[in-house]
C-alpha cells in the first residue's frame, strides 16, 4: 500500500523503514531536510512540504501523523485536513489524549475523512521488534488498513498460543487490535503506559533495597555484597517477574551497576497522569499506578538509585534523552 508519513523521529522513521521492508511505498515528510533524504537514500518517496505530499499520494490517501502529542500535533492534523478530500483518513500514532480524539474524530467526520488513533508501543526497538498497536476508528477503515497494521505488529513469533482464544480476533496473536471506535486505541495505550509506570517503580524500588543492602552506612554483620547485576541477570532467567523491562535493566546495569551516568531525573510524558484521572473519572482505585507517577515528580527533587534505574530502562525502550553524553541507548542482550 501508500501511505504518506509527517514526522521522522525517533519512531516515525522507523515505522516508514518497517513498511518500505514489507513493499509499501512511503511518501515521507518532516521539517527536517535532512531527514528527508536521509529516509529517500532508503528507498521513501520525499516530500519538501505537506501540499508535496499530499500531492504524491493517490486516493484514497491515508497520512500518518507520529508527532509529540499537544499543540505541533494539533496544527498539523489540521494542516493535513486541509488539504485532503472525502474519503481519506488521517492516522494520529502518538501518544495523544484520547479525548482530543474523539473531538478531531468528530470535527474531520463532517468533512467526510476518516481519523484513526493508533497507540503505539515499541519504541526505539520496533523497527526489529515490530509495533504492538492499539487502533481505534471505523471498523471498515481499519479493515482497509490492515496491510499496513500486519506489517507494522511483531507478528505471533514463538510466544505460546493463549489456551481457548480460538474464537477470539486472532490479531491479538498478531500483536495489534482494533480497540473500538474513535479514541479507544489511545485510550488503552494510555492505560498500557500508567501500568507500564507502576512495573517500572516497583523494579526501581526492589533494585533499590537490593543496592542499599550492601551500604556501608548498615553495620556489617547486616551487610551483604550483593552484585545487582547479576541479580537482575537470573531473574531474566525462569523468574516470575521476568520481563522485557527487567532484561533492559540488566542490560543497564551489566554496562555499569552503579548506573553512575544516568541522572535519575525521570520525565512523564502524558499518558501516567491521564491513566490517573481517568481511574478518578471512573472511581477506580489505582494507588500503585498514582504512586508511580508521584514518584516521577519526587524524582526530580533529588536522585535515587532506584530512580537512576527508572531513568535507564525509559532510555533502553524509548530513547527518552535524560542522561548527558548518551546518544543511544544501551544493547540489550
Amino acid at each position: 500500500m501508500q501511505i504518506g508519513i509527517v514526522g521522522l523521529g525517533r519512531m516515525g522513521g522507523n515505522i516508514a523503514r518497517r513498511l518500505m521492508r514489507d513493499g509499501h511505498e512511503c511518501v515521507v515528510y518532516d521539517r527536517s531536510a535532512e531527514t528527508v533524504q536521509g529516509l529517500a537514500g532508503e528507498g521513501a518517496v520525499p516530500a519538501e512540504s505537506l501540499d508535496g505530499l499530499v500531492t504524491a499520494l493517490q486516493g484514497p490517501r491515508t497520512v500518518w501523523i507520529m508527532l509529540p502529542a499537544g499543540a505541533i500535533t494539533e496544527q498539523t492534523i489540521a494542516d493535513v485536513a486541509a488539504r485532503l478530500a472525502p474519503g481519506d483518513t488521517i492516522i494520529d500514532g502518538g501518544n495523544t489524549y484520547y479525548k482530543d480524539d474523539i473531538r478531531r474524530a468528530a470535527a474531520l467526520r463532517e468533512k467526510q475523512i476518516d481519523y484513526i488513533d493508533v497507540g503505539t508501543s515499541g519504541g526505539v526497538w520496533g523497527l526489529e521488534r515490530g509495533y504492538c498497536m492499539m487502533i481505534g476508528g471505523p471498523a471498515e477503515v481499519v479493515d482497509r488498513l490492515d496491510p499496513i497494521f500486519r506489517s507494522l505488529a511483531p507478528g505471533a513469533g514463538d510466544i505460546p498460543r493463549t489456551p481457548k482464544r480460538e474464537s477470539l480476533d486472532a490479531r491479538a496473536e498478531q500483536g495489534y487490535i482494533h480497540a473500538g471506535p474513535a479514541g479507544s486505541g489511545h485510550f488503552v495505550k494510555m492505560v498500557h503506559n500508567g501500568i507500564e509506570y507502576g512495573l517500572m517503580q516497583a523494579y526501581a524500588e526492589g533494585f533499590e533495597i537490593l543496592e542499599r543492602k550492601s551500604s556501608t552506612e548498615l553495620p556489617e554483620n547486616e551487610r551483604f555484597d550483593l552484585n545487582v547485576a547479576d541479580i537482575a541477570e537470573v531473574w531474566r532467567r525462569g523468574s516470575v517477574v521476568s520481563s522485557w523491562l527487567l532484561d533492559l535493566s540488566a542490560a543497564a546495569l551489566a554496562d555499569n551497576g552503579t548506573l553512575s551516568e544516568y541522572s535519575g531525573r525521570v520525565a512523564d510524558s502524558g499518558e501516567g497522569r491521564w491513566t490517573v484521572e481517568a481511574a478518578i473519572e471512573q472511581a477506580v482505585a489505582a494507588p500503585v499506578l498514582s504512586s508511580a507517577l508521584y514518584a516521577r515528580f519526587r524524582s526530580r527533587q533529588d536522585n535515587t538509585f532506584g530512580e537512576r534505574l527508572l531513568s535507564a530502562m525509559r532510555f533502553a525502550f524509548g530513547g527518552h534523552i535524560e542522561i548527558p553524553g548518551h546518544s543511544q541507548p544501551p544493547k540489550a542482550e
